[in-house]
């Protein structure tokens, strides 16, 4: 049995990236040997990412609590523990915790050949988050 110690601290989330308190553990990244990068992340009640893609697809897994998540121009999913999500490369999209729940999700992707994992737009707005469904 091999056990790695965790030596990476919990990062907040880059306020240009997202909207309220967000915190994010790093599960894996990539390195000379792997593209892969996964994160858990933390929402707290009403916060989210900005719009955004991924070059290569991104897929999260709920691990508890009630998130939201949307594609642009589609309309908004409720998101439980157990959901997949995956959005395509390019996609644009955002995903985050509803009004009154905190939610965490396993964020996975494979960060493209010069090492971008996203290319970050505008906040989701107000009203465009108020637009959700009720969890």
């Amino acid at each position: 049995m091999q056990i790695t110690k965790s030596s990476i601290a919990t990062t907040p989330g880059p306020p240009d990236w997202f909207t309220g308190a967000v915190y994010i553990d790093t599960a894996a990244a990539p390195s000379a040997d792997s593209r892969i990068s996964a994160s858990s992340v933390h929402f707290t009640p009403g916060a989210r990412t900005a719009w955004h893609t991924h070059p290569n697809g991104q897929t999260i897994y709920v691990l508890e609590g009630v998130g939201l998540c949307q594609h642009r121009g589609g309309p908004i999913e409720v998101i439980r523990p157990g959901d997949r999500v995956f959005f395509e490369p390019g996609e644009d999209h955002w995903h985050g915790a509803a009004p009154e729940r905190l939610m965490t999700h396993l964020a996975m992707l494979e960060v493209d050949a010069e090492g971008n994992a996203a290319t970050w737009g505008e906040h989701v707005s107000d009203d465009e988050y108020d637009a959700a469904p009720a969890d």
